[in-house]
């Protein structure tokens, strides 16, 4: 395998998630297609839905969808993102951000492992570990 791309789904709520991460991350939205797009018959609710986006953020990459007319979804725990910062401001600036909304489940703190770290669940229900390794 060259790579491992993340794909995240929303359930409706794509186009949303996808400006918070793109402020709260200095990022770009390098594609967004929606249902209405597709030759496919799609109920009218839904032709306003992402069928598929490509963010990119830096090194950060991930595709996102809302997922199909007929797909359910089920916020859980299954995938986690893993952002490892340079700038300890900058760590703290997403954080805040992305803390908007959702709910944090560790502050950013200081860590036996030599690191400042924080967890934190969007209010998209996907899950952010942010970290910076501090110099000894």
């Amino acid at each position: 395998m060259a790579q491992l791309n993340p794909y995240l789904t929303f359930g409706g709520t794509c186009r949303e998630a996808l400006t918070l991460y793109k402020e709260a991350l200095n990022g770009e939205i390098l594609s967004l297609r929606t249902f209405e797009e597709s030759p496919d018959d799609v109920p009218t609710e839904f032709k306003h839905h992402v069928m598929h986006a490509d963010f990119r953020a830096g090194d950060v990459y991930f595709m996102a969808s809302d997922g199909g007319p007929h797909y359910s979804i089920a916020p859980g725990n299954a995938i986690t993102l893993n952002l490892n910062f340079n700038d300890p401001a900058e760590q703290e600036r997403v954080f805040a951000k992305l803390s908007v909304g959702g709910t944090v489940t560790m502050p950013l703190q200081e860590t036996f492992w030599g690191s400042k770290f924080g967890l934190v669940t969007d209010k998209f229900g996907i899950n952010w570990m942010l970290d910076y390794a501090m110099k000894s």
